[in-house]
């Protein structure tokens, strides 16, 4: 049994880290162009900040396994497979890059307009102003942003595995449901919720060390 936990264990790690990985990458592009196109941002823009946000809103109201199911032939011809811990990457990023983008953006949109305006009155650029204000100043805001996303990325993960993603999800299904062994079921619950209590301690860390 333990060999099985373990080895699903680290797949659920797997997928967590790297969807949430690439997705905070990604997902800060259009956070910030979001920001900067708002009515009351930098460079407002209602068309292109009104497609964006229609965009975003889509994509982050599919339920995560039906995502996953309608992203099969995508997944296959990145992946190479549409099943497999691998393969879960594709649709678990296209999952979390709405979700964080509009985390970011919020964070970002947060920032004290006095701030904003000081930066443009001692003459800094576009760009200096994206990074040394709106990203320096919303820091703590966007670490209890990433805590969030992989808090549902865990969760995400877990989901993945009852239709072919492999991890924690996959063991409960297959072994613990399928199987009427209750014991699987339980252990990998109680590791889910470990892993979660664990990332929220490590988000509450990272927050109170940067505000």
């Amino acid at each position: 049994m333990w060999d099985v936990i373990l080895k699903a264990t680290g797949e659920t790690l797997y997928m967590t880290f790297f969807s949430t990985l690439i997705a905070v990458l990604l997902g800060l592009i259009p956070a910030v162009i979001l920001t900067l196109t708002a009515p009351d941002g930098l460079k407002p823009n209602r068309v292109v900040y009104g497609i964006l946000d229609v965009f975003v809103n889509v994509f982050r109201s599919f339920p995560f396994i039906i995502l996953m199911v309608i992203m099969f032939p995508l997944t296959r011809a990145i992946a190479g497979k549409s099943i497999g811990t691998t393969a879960a990457l594709v649709p678990l990023t296209a999952y979390a890059i709405p979700f964080i983008a509009r985390v970011f953006e919020n964070s970002l949109r947060e920032t004290d307009s006095g701030v904003i305006e000081a930066a443009k009155s001692f003459g800094a650029t576009d760009l200096q102003i994206i990074w040394r204000v709106y990203i320096k100043e919303s820091i703590p805001r966007l670490l209890n942003g990433v805590t969030l996303l992989i808090i549902n990325m865990v969760g995400a993960s877990a989901m993945a595995g009852t239709i072919g993603g492999g991890g924690l999800g996959d063991v409960a299904i297959r072994k613990g449901y399928q199987s009427y062994d209750m014991a699987y079921l339980i252990i990998t619950s109680l590791i889910l919720i470990i892993l979660v209590q664990i990332v929220q301690g490590i988000g509450n860390t990272l927050y109170k060390k940067k505000a």
